[in-house]
């Protein structure tokens, strides 16, 4: 099959058609098939082509972006690629839900969505695997994705990782099979992210070997949760479980924990006694999900219904725990649910990838106002603007790409065995709440910028790129508001920083009058000078320094450790102030806290861009992707110039070099645009937009052709001479 993206890949026009040439380009199955390539023509284009210049390897460049997972992922796209699975844009909500409860069970008997389930039932034991096909279906419908996520990365996991094996023989196949759809009933109305506080009790009743699972107050439904609103028919609802064994003298709050509850009868949909609940109704996006609240009139659950493996009860209310300290337990039941946060990082760079895709090509074939040609108008990707909002935006989601290859490594570590030790467990919460945050922000800002840069033809609901933008709105708020995942990612980081120090007070002491000095020595003017001199003497050596991966790393690096450092150094007060002090402390600091943990996930990102450069063995896919990584490293430091500025780290020299070098950078990707954005290995049966089908190409060479034909002819109307000055 031909793919229309190629019709953007340009060479030099000559009088006449442009030139054709075919070449293989990636698609969605496992082989690659013949694309005729059209290279669109504009003198704007042919300034920035030379023979000399490198040459990116577009089939190579997509298997090093498919990554460990190269052919579960290609697999995915060839099923994502079917019109049944694909969304219908403008369908009514109700034929939308039931649209996308059928193909998930399609999804069950065809698309090898039990993979992250053991092989003793019916899985594969292959975690990272399931991601991987998993974040692929936010291209064909992100309802699609997430009701899935529901269904088996919350529903049925919660089953797996909090239950044991009585569970999972008893309640596991209904779920994996979707005989039972589910629902996980964490979140409240009243209570959002901060889930240790929820309302939601599970009180156990040794007289019948029940808890009685009940809502006391309005704030404690449980809310927003997928299958709630129509489909479900039982959930996994987190509540603080009260008992009170022989040996308590009053009845025990032991935080949090899950149990299995029936919700509603299977065959007439109505709720069972004790349940009730409503329907989220419309919502900004994702409306092939029925979101809905829930809530428990003192429903009574079987003690076997408790998952138990963090925390059990016996029939006499004893309560025991393999874990004794009641946070490192709430935390520890938590972890096991991170593959959410880690799949919608993968979904979020794919769904930017898609917007980028559209935008790049639709930028590459368009034509808008003269420009130094007197017959031919300028395409829009040669526009130094457009080029300023799009091409990092490129940059910034390879970084991402490569950022999550090296998450979900570690997620298949810790799930599969090989590496899951508490410490394992807390770095790679950590390195999803920082990179969940990083890409879903990112690709609500591209897929708004794409939407932008393609005019009104970006508006059309037809072109996507408006849909992708709605639904990909919450989520930078479930799994985990991003906001609070940047505040657990700052605090981690001010505990490591706490246990490289130590308590010494003498140790303390020095490094606080080494931070100062540090402080001091960056901001005198001394030192300013002698950076502006060393600038001001050679601009090309200064540019060549920062294009030193060592001088980016360091800039980013010296970021990060400032601003903890710093942070602690404000925070010490609190460890001996009382509470409301402390609070008050926090609060005043809580910006500078959330800026660090975005420093940290942005070092994250380039040092994984750098790494992955090392798997790239064609020299010219090489060097455009190092310009690529340059152009995401000095980005994020024009982002971030104030606080060079301040703290001393550049000079106003060093730092319009960055700028001015990042314009140069611009020039040099430009050529490589589409063969960027090509190697994402999406063909037209993912982007489905019209703007990017090669149908804006096919305008733009009928009007040129018929413009041509008017002036050879001679009948073309002459403008109207200027008046006389």
């Amino acid at each position: 099959m031909t793919s229309p993206h190629a019709l953007a890949r340009s060479a030099p026009e000559t009088a006449g058609a442009p030139r054709t040439t075919t070449a293989p380009r990636p698609t969605a199955g496992p082989a690659t098939r013949p694309t005729a390539t059209v290279r669109p023509s504009g003198a704007g284009h042919a300034r920035h082509h030379r023979d000399t210049d490198p040459r990116v390897d577009v089939p190579a460049l997509t298997d090093v972006l498919l990554g460990r997972y190269a052919d579960l992922r290609r697999g995915a796209r060839d099923l994502v690629a079917e019109p049944r699975f694909q969304k219908v844009e403008g369908l009514p909500a109700a034929e939308h839900r039931a649209r996308v409860l059928e193909q998930l069970r399609a999804l069950e008997a065809e698309g090898d969505v039990l993979r992250a389930f053991p092989s003793a039932l019916g899985g594969a034991d292959d975690h990272g695997g399931y991601l991987a096909r998993f974040e692929e279906l936010v291209v064909a419908d992100p309802s699609l994705q997430i009701k899935a996520g529901v269904q088996w990365g919350l529903f049925a996991s919660a089953i797996l990782h909090l239950g044991t094996a009585g569970h999972h023989e008893r309640l596991l196949p209904g779920a994996m099979s979707v005989a039972v759809p589910g629902a996980f009933a964490m979140t409240e109305t009243g209570h959002g992210s901060d889930v240790a506080s929820i309302g939601t009790t599970a009180t156990y009743d040794p007289a019948t070997e029940e808890f009685v699972v009940h809502t006391p107050f309005r704030a404690a439904w449980k809310d927003y949760l997928g299958n709630a609103g129509q489909h479900g028919t039982a959930a996994v609802v987190f509540a603080q479980l009260v008992s009170q064994g022989p040996a308590d003298p009053r009845p025990v709050n032991h935080g949090v924990h899950a149990f299995y509850v029936p919700i509603r009868d299977a065959a007439t949909g109505e709720f069972l006694p004790g349940v009730g609940g409503e329907d989220d109704g419309l919502k900004g996006g994702l409306n092939g999900i029925d979101n809905g609240r829930l809530w428990f009139d003192h429903v009574r659950v079987p003690r076997a219904d408790l998952l138990d493996r963090y925390g059990s009860v016996a029939a006499d209310g004893t309560y025991s725990s393999p874990i004794a300290s009641p946070g490192r337990r709430f935390f520890t039941m938590l972890g096991t649910l991170v593959q959410g946060r880690v799949s919608l990082d993968g979904a979020a760079v794919n769904a930017a990838k898609i917007g980028l895709v559209i935008a790049v090509t639709y930028g590459n074939q368009r034509r808008q106002f003269a420009g130094a040609s007197p017959t031919d108008e300028v395409v829009l990707l040669d526009y130094g603007e457009h080029r300023r909002r799009l091409l990092p935006l490129l940059a910034e989601t390879y970084a991402a790409t490569f950022a999550h290859e090296h998450l979900l490594a570690a997620f298949d570590d810790v799930f599969s065995g090989r590496d899951d030790t508490p410490d394992s467990r807390e770095e790679l919460e950590t390195l999803a709440a920082a990179l969940k945050p990083t890409s879903t922000w990112h690709a609500l800002r591209t897929l708004q910028t794409a939407r932008e840069a393609c005019g009104g033809a970006g508006f059309l609901t037809a072109n996507r790129l408006t849909s992708l933008r709605a639904d990909l709105d919450v989520y930078v708020t479930f799994e985990g508001d991003n906001t609070v995942l940047y505040q657990l990612v700052g605090k981690r980081l001010l505990a490591r920083y706490g246990q490289q120090i130590g308590g010494d007070p003498a140790v303390i002491a020095r490094l606080v009058a080494g931070r100062a000095a540090d402080a001091a020595l960056h901001r005198m003017p001394l030192a300013r000078a002698a950076q502006t001199l060393v600038d001001a003497g050679d601009a090309r050596r200064s540019a060549g320094q920062l294009r030193d991966p060592h001088t980016q790393r360091d800039l980013l690096a010296d970021r990060v450790a400032a601003m903890v450092a710093e942070l602690a150094q404000a925070l010490r007060p609190a460890r001996r102030a009382a509470p409301e002090v402390a609070a008050q402390l926090f609060d005043a600091h809580q910006h500078e806290l959330v800026e660090a943990a975005r420093a940290h996930a942005e070092l994250l990102q380039w040092e994984a861009f750098t790494r992955a450069l090392d798997t790239v063995a064609d020299a010219g896919t090489r060097q455009v992707l190092t310009w690529l990584r340059d152009l995401f490293g000095l980005t994020v430091i024009e982002r971030n110039l104030a606080w060079y500025l301040v703290n001393g780290r550049l000079s106003a020299g060093r730092a319009r070099t960055v700028t001015s070098y990042i314009e140069r950078l611009l020039l040099r990707l430009r050529p490589h645009a589409q063969d960027l954005v090509d190697a994402f290995g999406y063909g037209p049966e993912h982007v489905r937009a019209e703007i990017a089908s090669g149908a804006e190409a096919a305008r733009q060479d009928e009007a040129r052709e018929a413009q041509r034909a008017a002036r050879a002819s001679g009948t073309d109307p002459v403008p109207e001479p200027k008046p006389a000055r």
